[in-house]
């Protein structure tokens, strides 16, 4: 099958593009900038693009088995207003142009990326696809963009939304971040760490996008985060303990929002979502808990 991933040279497109490659699927990647990685196959195409942008990428959307979505800039830095418009326009745009380029009566399967902020600030609620959404600003970008995406049904599309939860895995994403605080002795808890934590490990990730493209069954909204949130200090103490690090230093509520502003809010809210829809359909997870992920992922 052929797939095309927007945002296909980040961390979770270039992971992707090589279990896709493995399992004999054609795959083509657009993204801003040159991959970091070379597959050396003819069965992968790079094509430089804005997808906010229409252009001759969409070109390659009439003949595609699936399209993965996962463009959007990082919403891990201080935000502006100028920025804040940026995480919605990469986000709202590229699903827009997508779907719009889709042709009537297509079979095309639409994986299009979201959050676990989908749900807001929900403190120790239980949260599967079900709920309702938040309020603040992610929720607003999330909800917005899962509308986008729902557009391509009318066209014959069917569509899953991944609400992701923070992802780990070696050499990018959250442990990127988080390691080289651990590793210098001042790792722990943001906040009191009493928020809940939803997380993914990476493989299982990459695992779930693929099994949701070989069931016909699945579609809707999904929680991609494991079936065993944890909250933060939980997490900080697995991490500290795979390094032999301490992870008592806890970086305080006012320090994280004077330093981040309202960017700050996401790391000290609480999200305890479950993959309800997932584990109902069958997926099965390789990284349930966390010290067996974050061991897994030290260990690499």
């Amino acid at each position: 099958m052929k797939v095309l991933i927007t945002g296909g040279t980040g961390f979770v497109g270039s992971n992707l593009t090589r279990s896709l490659l493995d399992k004999r699927h054609q795959v083509v990647a657009i993204g801003r900038s040159e991959p970091q990685r070379r597959f050396g196959t003819e069965d992968y195409q790079f094509v430089a693009a804005d997808t906010t942008r229409q252009g001759p990428w969409q070109e390659g959307l009439a003949d595609a088995g699936a399209v993965v979505n996962l463009a959007g800039v990082s919403i891990f830095k201080r935000w502006t207003a100028k920025y804040k418009q940026k995480i919605y326009n990469s986000r709202i745009l590229t699903t827009r142009n997508i779907v719009e380029a889709l042709p009537s009566g297509t079979k095309v399967i639409l994986c299009s990326a979201s959050g676990a902020g989908y749900y807001g600030n929900r403190g120790d609620a239980v949260l599967d696809e079900g709920e309702k959404a938040g309020s603040d600003f992610l929720a607003g970008v999330s909800v917005d963009w899962e509308e986008e995406a729902l557009r391509a049904g009318a066209k014959g599309a069917r569509v899953a939304l991944m609400r992701f939860g923070v992802v780990l895995g070696k050499n990018g994403g959250a442990m990127s971040k988080l390691m080289p605080a651990f590793k210098l002795f001042v790792g722990g808890p943001l906040g009191d760490g009493h928020q809940w934590f939803p997380w993914l490990h990476l493989d299982d990730l990459l695992a779930a996008i693929i099994f949701v493209l070989e069931h016909s069954e699945v579609n809707g909204p999904l929680n991609f985060c494991a079936p065993n949130p944890v909250r933060n200090r939980e997490m900080a103490q697995a991490l500290g303990a795979a390094l032999s690090r301490p992870s008592f230093m806890p970086a305080p509520s006012f320090m994280i929002r004077l330093v981040m502003g309202e960017f700050g809010d996401v790391f000290l809210g609480s999200q305890r979502t479950v993959p309800a829809k997932l584990l109902n359909h069958g997926f099965s997870f390789q990284y349930p808990d966390i010290k067996g992920a974050i061991d897994a992922i030290v260990a690499q």
